[in-house]
């Protein structure tokens, strides 16, 4: 079926596709952890009597039982090499019952560049190899499904029109705030997809059927006569005793199909939680249309309102130190806007790749940004791996930081890095105020010697004792390293519990600074988490060495920048990996600074670390 034909058959009266295959698959017996593409050939008999299920409800059109059937996500279960029988089984299976099927094609599970490691001509070739099985099995149409990253629905798209000349169809997930989680607007989507030629534009997953709705009335003007085809989930899933709840009763689905057909949706469906009885509750709204109107909140009344949940009682990162586990830690500025979906794929790369805490920096080099408590707990509410929050003192006077400490702690943030901060007259406001009360020593002291004894700077109780991990910064290339020993001596008298330092390219800076604390105060126990920063060109490695205070490049290293001309990145991205695994017989850990927000690189040289 062409592009043209699918236009022509949704002209003809809206169309019925089928309900949950993952949901149906478990209550037909599946284990939720399984490998549910594997079915196809180890258990086809389960999958086609879903499908049989599907079409006696009602549907006219099968989506393929290969959702995950990507090299990818196949390889995770140990069958990336059976990509092409997964697919071509699939499709096989669905044939048999009679009506249109449509290959199901999924998100490859990876995060694509620079927010992951995945080149745009990986996923490219990726998706050929999927969609050629799918058309050698036989489906009638490509539907490439629950994307949320517009430069994925891009790849997949372009290899569907490299393979075939079948009509795709496709569809984007959203989150609560009708956005993808890559921060796309409903109208950035519908505009990118009518660019790329999608025969069709899809909505399905998400929140549910009212989701659905509000998200039609806001694709529907930018759109034309392209058909739009909706599949909700039966409502936004819930966690009840340890299992996952749809709550979305079929004749609720039913009202809402009645006002999407008003909408002009062209194809209906469900996904998530869907079983058969919605999907035989939408063939008989489509049978009788007429209905009232589905009135829908809209997004702002119908959020929820999260309540942040008691924070752990010790901190995961004085956990792995105080095991000796060589840690790993990535900076990760806050967004410049209120938008935190890049900041969190980035962070979910890092967690993948092995990083043990993310580093949130504070308005680094005195830009504005967003406020990193609120990066911090994003991160660790949204990805599950910790942070570290960088807390300078730089213009905040007693009062507020002390305040500042208690919000912090109410979020849930246990590890705080103690810095002074970048001065405000090399930022975007040089004219706002730069005053600080007590110096970063000063604030080290007042965390773990007042706050985590269950007082305040004036010795008044806070109620109770907080448990802040302090660390401190630390400059192993200072020109003075008698004066640098001696500060950091101070810091672990006020209670620093590690040190993060400075950019290194070689373990000698670190060595020749305990060398000399040693010296004078005995055994250096404080670990350090030694600073790697991947080179990107030559020029780079120029600027930092002569115009960045605590950063010294050797001359070796530069050079080795400049003779490398156009393979300078990759120069650089050995060097730190190179340096990373040195430093296990040198350092507690790395803190990782990935520069120009290449995270593919950084998670290169995580990987590296833990090697």
């Amino acid at each position: 079926m062409k592009g043209a034909e699918l236009r022509e058959l949704l002209a003809q009266g809206p169309s019925l596709a089928d309900g949950g295959m993952g949901t149906s698959l478990v209550a037909g017996g599946a284990q939720t952890d399984a490998c549910f593409e594997a079915l196809n050939s180890e258990d086809p008999g389960l999958i086609g009597s879903v499908h049989k299920g599907f079409v006696e409800a009602g549907s006219q059109i099968l989506l393929t039982n290969t959702f995950g059937a990507n090299r990818f996500k196949l390889g995770r279960h140990g069958y990336k090499d059976r990509v092409a029988e997964f697919n071509a089984e699939g499709a096989t299976i669905a044939r048999r019952f009679g009506v249109l099927v449509a290959g199901s094609v999924g998100p490859l599970g990876v995060r694509l560049a620079p927010y992951g490691r995945v080149q745009s001509s990986e996923a490219r070739e990726a998706y050929a190899e999927q969609i050629s099985a799918l058309v050698e099995g036989g489906v009638d149409l490509i539907f490439i499904e629950t994307q949320s990253d517009l430069v994925e629905m891009e790849q997949a798209l372009i290899a569907a029109r490299g393979v075939s000349d079948l009509a795709v169809i496709v569809s984007a997930t959203y989150t609560a705030d009708d956005r993808t989680l890559l921060d796309h607007t409903p109208e950035q989507v519908a505009s990118k997809l009518m660019e790329l030629g999608a025969d069709a534009i899809g909505v399905n997953c998400g929140q549910g059927p009212a989701q659905a709705l509000r998200l039609v009335r806001a694709l529907r003007p930018h759109v034309g006569d392209l058909p739009l085809v909706v599949r909700p989930n039966a409502g936004g899933p819930r966690q009840v005793g340890g299992r996952l709840l749809f709550p979305a009763t079929p004749p609720y689905f039913a009202d809402h199909v009645r006002a999407l057909l008003a909408e002009g949706v062209s194809m209906f469906g469900g996904c998530c939680g869907t079983t058969t009885d919605h999907v035989r509750a939408m063939a008989a709204a489509l049978d009788s249309p007429l209905g009232q109107r589905v009135e829908v909140l809209p997004l702002q009344e119908e959020q929820a309102v999260v309540t942040p949940t008691g924070a752990p009682a010790t901190s995961e990162l004085a956990e792995k130190l105080a095991e000796g586990a060589f840690v790993v830690a990535v900076e990760m500025d806050p967004p410049r806007g209120f938008s935190a979906a890049g900041m969190l794929a980035a962070a979910e790369t890092m967690r993948d790749a092995g990083a043990d805490v993310i580093d949130v920096a504070d308005s680094p080099m005195a830009r504005m940004r967003m406020s990193p408590w609120a990066a911090c707990r994003l991160i660790e509410e949204g990805t599950g791996i910790e942070t570290v929050l960088h807390f300078p003192t730089r213009g905040r006077n007693l009062l507020r930081l002390q305040g500042d400490l208690l919000a912090v702690h109410a979020l849930g943030i246990r590890n705080v890095l103690v810095c002074f901060g970048d001065p405000v007259a090399i930022g975007d406001f040089p004219e706002a105020m730069d005053d600080y009360d007590v110096v970063p020593t000063g604030l080290m002291a007042l965390i773990t010697k007042s706050f985590n004894a269950g007082r305040d700077h004036s010795g008044a109780s806070i109620g109770e004792p907080t448990s802040y991990v302090a660390g401190c910064v630390l400059s192993p290339s200072a020109v003075d390293l008698q004066k640098e020993t001696k500060l950091l001596k101070k810091k672990i008298d006020c209670g620093a519990a590690f040190a993060l330092s400075q950019p290194m390219f070689t373990p000698k800076p670190l060595a020749r600074l305990r060398e000399v604390y040693e010296s004078q105060f005995g055994e250096l126990r404080l670990p350090i988490l030694a600073g790697v920063l991947p080179l990107a060109t030559s020029r780079h490695a120029e600027f930092l060495h002569n115009e960045v205070p605590g950063i010294s490049i050797p001359g070796s290293i530069r050079d080795r920048m400049r003779k490398a001309g156009d393979r300078a990145e990759g120069e650089g991205t050995r060097m730190a990996n190179d340096l990373a695994r040195e430093l296990r017989s040198h350092a507690a850990g790395v803190y990782l600074m990935p520069q120009f927000n290449r995270y593919d690189i950084a998670a290169e040289v995580v990987e590296a670390a833990k090697s």
